[in-house]
């Protein structure tokens, strides 16, 4: 039988929450024994993502097969059981680029290209392609309703409801319905207004999505339906939850799924949300709180960390934990005397992540130090991990000039490198190690008790690395190397066995992370932090107690 597709399209402003609205749906079909498959268009014209700066269009996320993705595929990964490629993301730009190909290899015969049929046709396949073996597909058109750029992708749905029939296809319109304070009321125009620009151009929403910080009363929500021309029932409250794993639970009490059924004609077991209920009841019941500090170089931009933020939810989650996330931002650091001290004090655990380029790495050495120092749980990623090896040998091993050539190219000891262009290959294009590799983990070490395994597969997105040259003298000094590919060409993790948790990996764990599924890095380490902070916590008392109980307290002197 073939798929099925549910188009969800946005209206009014960005950043309304399609990507989770797609993934909430995904997730409550998958509940219910359908299998789905999720993908994003992007109407921007740049291939993909992977150039961009992490300010404009925050993370790369990265599947298995090495494709730089849009962030909004985290989601789906973390909502659903859906397997990745980069076959699920496409942008303007991969789509003209096949074309132009085509086009020079005169696949078109000669004829004029143009946007109909041609560009439609290559949305269209790409569609398709992720359609294969699942009961329905769901996809995300990027951007607003009216935005130029993204017409050639609302003129491919649109025509996929012509081929397939309304049976086949559904659209899901997420839309604003905004609080105006002066008034103290909802306004539904703006909403009007976004479906009203959807019929120009031939779709008719089959189901809204009204984002609103309060719940929409019956009399609103038939004053939508009349002016948009759906079912009332199909006037969704899509409320501004705490939680973002909330929303699978908002629209399970809409009903949100039972509507999507009944409009593909398709029959389905019943709804089960158990575990994802039990997730949200620890987000709104922990019986603690552990504090991590994030030494970054993009924290004012938190979606640059999207899928490490979420994974850090899902240790403290394991852990029935509620979790205070600070940012810190590493050139702050960069005091040149101990001032630097009160901004890491009090964490529970210290995490350096990935990043490009040269500023902030001497904040994040001397973050790095302090946690080595001073016995806080650390966990680096990518630059974290790599910048803990240049921390290790200036301040233990005595490398003073220690460094990574992407920071000096000039630096005597290169304990971090681009080993593609020393051995001359630069030529072959592509200098990233991308996607999936596989891993050997040391028998005895901390990453063994935390995966429990000794091969595992994680995925990278990195240009540097660990010079096994300086490998000696860094493991004579402590530091020991636990991971590697099994060739023994790239170091994988490192870690400090005199350390109670020192933990360093070259690859992005955080983007296996699920809610249900917690990634063991970040779950040790969050276990890791709290059992820290808690030791630290019974010291604080216990002097307290001593000073209370001193003989001149009592003297009163």
């Amino acid at each position: 039988m073939p798929a099925k597709y549910i188009f969800v399209t946005g209206g009014v402003v960005s950043s309304l929450g399609k990507g989770l609205a797609a993934a909430s749906i995904g997730c409550l079909l998958e509940s219910r024994g359908i299998k789905v498959n999720l993908m994003k268009f992007d109407p921007y014209l740049n291939v993909d993502p992977g150039t961009m700066s992490p300010f404009q269009h925050g993370e790369v996320f990265v599947t298995d097969d090495g494709a730089e993705t849009d962030l909004d595929l985290g989601h789906y990964e973390r909502f659903t059981h859906s397997k990745l490629s980069r076959d699920n993301n496409w942008t303007t730009g991969r789509i003209y680029e096949q074309i132009i190909a085509k086009e020079r290899r005169g696949d078109y015969l000669g004829k004029t290209v143009q946007v109909i049929p041609h560009v439609t046709n290559e949305i269209k396949s790409a569609m398709k392609k992720v359609a294969q073996e699942v009961d329905i597909a769901i996809v995300e058109i990027g951007g607003t309703v009216g935005d130029i750029e993204s017409l050639p992708f609302m003129e491919a749905i649109r025509q996929m409801r012509q081929e397939l029939g309304r049976e086949h296809t559904l659209f899901v319109h997420v839309t604003l319905v905004p609080f105006i304070a002066a008034a103290q009321e909802l306004k539904t125009k703006p909403t009007q207004h976004s479906v009203k620009e959807l019929l120009s151009i031939g779709i008719q929403p089959d189901i809204l999505l009204c984002r609103t910080d309060r719940f929409l009363a019956k009399e609103m929500k038939s004053k939508i339906a009349l002016f948009c021309n759906v079912p009332e029932e199909a006037v969704i409250t899509a409320k501004d939850v705490a939680s973002v794993y909330e929303v699978p639970l908002v629209f399970a009490n809409e009903n949100v799924d039972t509507l999507v059924l009944k409009h593909l004609h398709m029959e389905a077991k019943d709804r089960d949300l158990a575990k994802w209920e039990d997730i949200v009841h620890r987000v709104y019941n922990p019986k603690d709180t552990v504090t991590i500090g994030i030494v970054g170089k993009y924290v004012e931009y938190e979606d640059s960390y999207k899928s490490l933020k979420e994974a850090l939810v899902h240790g403290a989650l394991a852990h029935n934990l509620k979790l205070q996330l600070n940012w810190i931002e590493a050139e702050g650091l960069e005091t040149g005397d101990k001032s630097y001290e009160a901004q890491l004090e009090g964490y529970d655990g210290i995490l350096v992540p990935g990043g490009f380029g040269k500023r902030g790495i001497e904040g994040m050495l001397t973050a790095i130090r302090y946690a080595r120092e001073k016995k806080v749980p650390y966990f680096g990623i990518c630059l974290g991990m790599q910048t803990a090896c240049i921390e290790f040998a200036r301040n233990v091993v005595g490398l003073e000039e220690a460094n990574s050539s992407e920071f000096d190219p000039a630096t005597p000891h290169r304990v971090i490198y681009k080993l593609r262009e020393l051995r001359g290959v630069e030529e072959l294009g592509g200098t990233m190690r991308l996607g999936a590799w596989t891993c050997k983990i040391e028998p005895n070490t901390l990453a063994h008790k935390i995966y429990g395994v000794l091969e595992i597969s994680e995925r990278h997105r990195h240009r540097y690395e660990f010079n096994r040259e300086y490998e000696e003298p860094l493991v004579a000094a402590g530091l020991r190397i636990s991971g590697s590919t099994p060739d023994g060409t790239y170091v994988e993790m490192v870690e400090l066995p005199d350390h109670p948790h020192f933990i360093g990996c070259q690859f992005h764990p955080e983007f296996k992370s699920k809610p249900l599924e917690p990634h063991p890095l970040f779950r040790t380490f969050v276990g890791a932090a709290y059992e820290y902070g808690q030791k630290r916590k019974a010291e604080k008392e216990t002097v307290e107690v001593e000073m209370f109980h001193r003989p001149e307290r009592v003297a009163g002197r």
